[in-house]
């Protein structure tokens, strides 16, 4: 018996595969056209087609230039920047408090010591320094003594009810007569009138809550005398403290805190 040899099918349709191979490279044409009509990514996109022709990654560089690879790029995580982060600027400095019109102030004192005015035991002054309060040795203290008598005490409270509702700053300032002093604790008149500055001081930190860095202290001695020193009632009244206010003008002259760093 004669067997009957099958053949193998024919392949009609191997001419699909040119067909695609033609079609793909078509489409890579109008692509490359296309780019060509962008100015700024004519030449980037026409390498990569001609670099994926070359290496068989056609698919990719299509996707990209189809837009597919911005999505893609999209799901790149994001890389930190490496660069240090600027500091946190300060705080800004509160701006520091204008002296203030010591006008008011006068008028305040002048009613609440009216009193002591009046006996002479306190003086007010007003010129372009500031206000000077002046303290007389006979209500303040005791002869050649620089502790503060107990009943000047609230004389002194109303003064420092004034002083403390400053920006301003004070100057606590002591005087003496032109006689010479000498005791086992004051050995010359610049001791004790810088004691009595001080013990002023104390006094308004201590009771009545004055900021010390507000203040500042000073002696003068003898220096700078309020009268003459030729007569007792002259004599009497260099013996005193003075509390000067400062006014905008008396604050140059003083000398500005340098912050620490």
């Amino acid at each position: 018996m004669k067997r009957h040899i099958q053949r193998p099918h024919e392949n009609h349709e191997r001419w699909l595969v040119s067909y695609a191979d033609f079609i793909t490279l078509l489409f890579a044409f109008f692509v490359v056209m296309f780019a060509a009509t962008q100015k700024n990514e004519a030449k980037q996109v026409s390498a990569s087609v001609r670099d994926a022709l070359e290496h068989g990654q056609l698919s990719a560089v299509l996707n990209t230039a189809l837009g597919r690879g911005k999505h893609e790029a999209a799901k790149t995580p994001v890389v930190p920047d490496p660069s240090p982060t600027p500091e946190t600027p300060p705080a800004p400095v509160a701006p520091e408090k204008r002296p203030a019109d010591l006008t008011k102030s006068l008028a305040k004192l002048q009613e609440v010591l009216a009193e002591e005015l009046k006996s002479g035991k306190v003086e007010l002054r007003m010129d372009a320094r500031g206000l000077t309060i002046s303290l007389r040795e006979a209500g303040f203290f005791g002869s050649g003594d620089a502790a503060v008598q107990p009943a000047s005490i609230p004389a002194i409270g109303k003064i420092a009810a004034v002083v403390r509702d400053l920006p301003n700053s004070v100057r606590l300032e002591g005087h003496t007569d032109a006689q010479p002093i000498h005791t086992s604790r004051f050995h010359s008149n610049w001791d004790l009138s810088t004691a009595r500055a001080i013990a002023m001081l104390e006094l308004l930190r201590d009771r009545f809550e004055i900021p010390t860095g507000s203040m500042a202290v000073a002696g003068y001695a003898e220096n700078a005398p309020a009268d003459t020193n030729e007569t007792v009632e002259g004599r009497a009244h260099n013996r005193r403290v003075d509390v000067v206010i400062l006014s905008a003008e008396g604050m140059k002259s003083e000398p500005i805190a340098i912050p620490s760093k």
